[in-house]
């Protein structure tokens, strides 16, 4: 994948009218940009296939891109956040239906399972987990090799799901590209499932997937409400490398007149110098993304996420890379309008992060 730099793009930063109604014509956010032209590249992944509750997630992409086009660029925070150059690329319509074609045979094969396994299904659907394993495979290769030459030239990388299990190549890329570094997982779930239902590359098996790679030194688990005793006794056995803040012990402190900075100090502290941010919109309170496949009472408000990115990297460490995934449309354009702000506020603090953008000075006292 060759990029080239357009001289086009200094125009279009002077003639670009951040105060008007975003353009359809336009990119993500109704900007102007092109990939080629972009300092940062959101990577859509339509891709569901082992949902294992409700699907709907491989429509967020265009969902996001769409509701976008209502979201104002000013940042309080960042002064002309918008001139990063952000830029979408468009779905692959080759993993699109990929997606689309499988999930019927996973959603048997699940039903199958949940149905106690009848031996008269045994042989239509024995070969599923298989065959959903191997097209999961080619998906990391894929991704491992789009994302790795966005960041070879030079770009910082969003990849926004479809489901959880679709980041995992992004993740290989930067372990191709980083000694080491950690993950911040925002998330209802631990996603520590080994071969979740019999699918190696689960959305339940995410985490699981990422620990394999010895360049992932720490994973930091916040707002978590649902896990089973074998992702608990991984936590456990881990020796530190995996810490997991439940969201009960979280809202516990709370309670008891902790503040939200002191709480995320010690999350922060926990992570390295270098951090990839895995955000699963579940992590949230499901007031915030109702449709979400697998929500959970609980969870994070918006503005509360949004403060722990920006003192992750107030706290000097860098972002060098970040998903977003689980949101699902549902019936209604909320789960989209969630999403999509939350989104370009996670661009724009990665960039901050990067050196590709400047924050305000906060005083150490606020």
């Amino acid at each position: 994948m060759a990029f080239s730099s357009s001289t086009s793009l200094e125009q279009k930063l002077a003639s670009f009218d951040p105060n008007a109604l975003g353009d359809a014509a336009g990119g993500v956010y109704g900007l102007p940009f092109t990939v080629e032209e972009a300092q940062m590249v959101i990577v859509p992944v339509p891709w569901e296939v082992t949902v294992s509750y409700r699907a709907g997630t491989a429509q967020a992409p265009a969902a996001i891109r769409e509701a976008s086009l209502q979201v104002d660029l000013y940042d309080p925070d960042i002064m002309d956040a918008w001139r990063l150059g952000l830029a979408m690329e468009d779905n692959d319509e080759q993993w699109a239906q990929e997606s689309q074609d499988l999930r019927p045979r996973a959603a048997e094969y699940i039903a199958w399972l949940e149905a106690g396994q009848p031996n008269d299904q045994a042989a239509a659907l024995g070969d599923v987990p298989a065959e959903v394993t191997r097209r999961g495979a080619a998906l990391l290769e894929w991704l491992k090799q789009k994302t790795g030459a966005y960041l070879d030239a030079g770009k910082a990388v969003a990849v926004l799901g479809g489901d959880h299990s679709t980041p995992l190549g992004y993740i290989h890329a930067l372990a191709e590209r980083h000694q080491e570094f950690g993950i911040l997982q925002i998330d209802a779930h631990c996603d520590l499932r080994p071969a979740y239902e019999g699918f190696q590359y689960s959305h339940a098996s995410i985490m699981h997937n990422a620990l394999q790679l010895p360049q992932v030194k720490k994973l930091v688990q916040v707002a978590i409400r649902d896990l089973c005793q074998q992702e608990a006794d991984t936590i456990d056995q881990s020796g530190g490398r995996v810490v997991m803040f439940h969201h009960r012990f979280l809202r516990d402190d709370m309670y008891g007149k902790k503040s939200w900075k002191k709480q995320c100090g010690k999350i922060i502290a926990q992570l390295p110098q270098k951090v990839y941010l895995s955000f699963d919109i579940d992590g949230l309170d499901p007031k915030l993304c109702p449709d979400t496949g697998t929500p959970v009472p609980g969870g994070l408000e918006f503005e509360e996420a949004l403060y722990l990115i920006r003192q992750v990297v107030r706290s000097g460490r860098e972002i060098i890379g970040f998903d977003l995934n689980e949101v699902s449309p549902g019936d209604t354009e909320w789960n989209a309008i969630v999403g999509a702000r939350l989104l370009y506020h996670l661009c724009n603090w990665m960039a901050v992060s990067q050196g590709r953008l400047k924050a305000r000075t906060v005083n150490k006292s606020e």
